[in-house]
């Protein structure tokens, strides 16, 4: 009896301490939060992303009482609404009647009028970790504005998706786009408190200058750990599959092709009009909080359904190889914002020279190698 009785009470400890601890996100963790808030004129860049539990950062900071007197929107806008590319206009939020600004207008970077009613700003938006997803511009030009106005950023740390591995071509400096504000690989490897303190470390700021920066970073998580994104963190990337398929898939939006905009599967599928020989087909059409007028509207496209492909911890191109290979006009398959994605110029020519994904990847080599370097000087987390 007594031996039944200690194997019933040790088993649930045993089961208790196999447990994992729960992920805390910055914004998570508002006991920390609210005493660096207190007496402050506090801005946020938010968008709809930004939850703790089931309700927005701005709701739960407004009815706690912080004087929160400006909202800076992203692309696709503070609510989330906005398709890629779409101009965000400055309005004032109905649910706290707060003033948004726009930084995804008229201007990337907060004026210094802007700026001038803030004393400290707070960033808290779900990246997904690949070098052409703009929240990572938008924070860059944010880090400037509070670096040329003298004003504070806190990072509220959020997980990556794609954490776990760094790969892709470094960006050259020719290159240099709002879809590649920093000479980074495809796929970084850190959360967007790293990043952060990499932009500022790195001195990318414009003129060196340095952000007054304090990351509050996440509990119990690491680069490796997977993670299922509570909300969408852009209209068109609706699922993880989809999420852990952009750094490469992306790259088809620089080619003639469509890469399922227009459909409930973005990101997840590629095909263009003239590949009528290939397994799958699907028609573009336009949704509204997707993508209104994507690529190829209403054309029936053929192509590949990568729904139920495994993704590899890697930025691989064997379906950018496939497309290009299969499509009768080469000329036309690449259109000039390629190179905007790629990072360089190099990596269509080598595509179009016949060169195999081995081949490719081995000339990355050398910068992700050197990436690796100054990234490990930022890492938060194991």
């Amino acid at each position: 009896m007594k031996r039944l009785f200690l194997l019933v009470f040790i088993l649930p400890l045993t089961l208790a301490h196999s447990q994992p601890k729960r992920l805390l996100t910055g914004a998570d963790q508002l006991d920390l939060l609210f005493p660096k808030l207190a007496g402050q004129r506090v801005g946020m860049m938010v968008n709809h992303t930004s939850l703790v539990g089931k309700r927005h950062l701005v709701d739960t900071l407004k009815a706690s009482g912080v004087n929160l007197v400006k909202i800076f929107a992203p692309e696709h806008g503070f609510r989330g609404t906005a398709d890629a590319g779409e101009e965000v206009k400055d309005g004032v939020d109905p649910r706290t009647g707060v003033q948004v600004i726009s930084l995804y207008g008229k201007n990337y970077k907060a004026t210094p009028e802007q700026m001038a009613d803030v004393d400290v700003v707070l960033f808290d938006i779900q990246d997904v970790g690949a070098r052409f997803f703009t929240y990572i511009s938008s924070l860059h030009y944010l880090m400037e504005a509070c670096a040329e106005n003298g004003k504070k950023l806190i990072i509220l740390d959020r997980p990556n998706p794609n954490g776990s591995y760094v790969d892709g071509p470094v960006r050259t400096p020719e290159q240099k786009s709002f879809v590649g504000m920093h000479p980074i690989p495809i796929t970084h490897g850190m959360s967007i408190g790293e990043y952060a303190l990499m932009i500022n470390g790195e001195s990318w700021l414009t003129d060196n200058r340095k952000c007054t920066l304090e990351v509050i970073p996440m509990k119990n998580w690491k680069h490796t750990d997977p993670y299922s994104l509570p909300k969408r963190p852009s209209p068109n990337l609706p699922n993880d599959h989809a999420i852990r398929l952009y750094p490469s898939t992306c790259l088809f939006e620089g080619t003639a092709l469509s890469i399922g905009r227009g459909t409930e599967y973005p990101f997840e599928v590629a095909g263009h009009p003239d590949l009528k020989g290939q397994p799958f087909e699907f028609t573009p059409v336009a949704i509204d909080g997707m993508d209104k007028n994507p690529k190829l509207k209403d054309q029936r496209c053929y192509g590949i359904d990568m729904r139920k492909e495994k993704v590899p911890t890697q930025v691989t191109l064997k379906y950018l190889i496939r497309m290009y290979n299969a499509f009768p006009d080469k000329d036309k398959f690449f259109i000039p914002y390629f190179d905007k994605l790629a990072g360089n110029t190099t990596l269509k020519e080598q595509i179009r020279s016949g060169m195999s994904e081995k081949e490719i990847k081995a000339t990355w080599k050398p910068g992700l190698d050197a990436f690796k370097v100054t990234r490990a000087k930022y890492l938060l987390y194991p």
